[in-house]
């Protein structure tokens, strides 16, 4: 069986900056975010609860790819506090139930990078993605051309969740 490469050189390009975002290099670009003193619009989080907050990826994958994360910069799970933890995950499915109805996906992954080598471009402030999947898009574009096909602007996506979030989670 022969494995072939595809090559994704616009990642290389996000990877190299994540940090370099921040003023303080010590931040993530999270929580330099958090610190900004910009609105949610301005920053597209799209839902804010006690410890944690829900944000689109700047970069996303799919129209709608959020991530959900504490406000304190921890790395990794066993880092949470025990209502961090239960807030992250409660936002995890506020988010999944936001964005089957806002975007109508047909699947969605969720998942953790924990560690640079497993992915983290952003790995000292955790964060879980969410991102909707339709049947057939495989994003051939960023795999031959090094273009990502998003067809929606970020202010849109981020109106269309925040009136999707559910009542119940609020």
């Amino acid at each position: 069986m022969s494995l072939e490469q595809l090559w994704n050189g616009w990642r290389a390009e996000y990877i190299g900056t994540a940090n370099s975002n921040s003023a303080d290099p010590s931040q993530s670009v999270f929580t330099s975010i958090l610190n900004s003193g910009l609105s949610d619009e301005e920053t597209f989080i799209v839902h804010r609860s006690t410890t944690c907050f829900v944000i689109l990826n700047s970069y996303p994958y799919a129209s709608g790819h959020l991530l959900v994360l504490p406000y304190r910069e921890v790395a990794n799970l066993e880092d949470l506090t025990p209502d961090e933890s239960v807030d992250l995950w409660s936002l995890v499915t506020g988010a999944t139930v936001a964005l089957r109805e806002s975007h109508s996906p047909d699947a969605l992954n969720v998942g953790i990078n924990l560690g640079t080598a497993a992915g983290g471009s952003i790995s000292q402030h955790l964060h879980v993605h969410i991102v909707p999947r339709w049947n057939g898009d495989s994003n051939f574009m960023t795999s031959v051309a090094s273009t990502r096909t998003i067809p929606e602007p970020l202010p849109l996506t981020a109106s269309k969740i925040r009136n999707a979030w559910p009542k119940a989670t609020q």
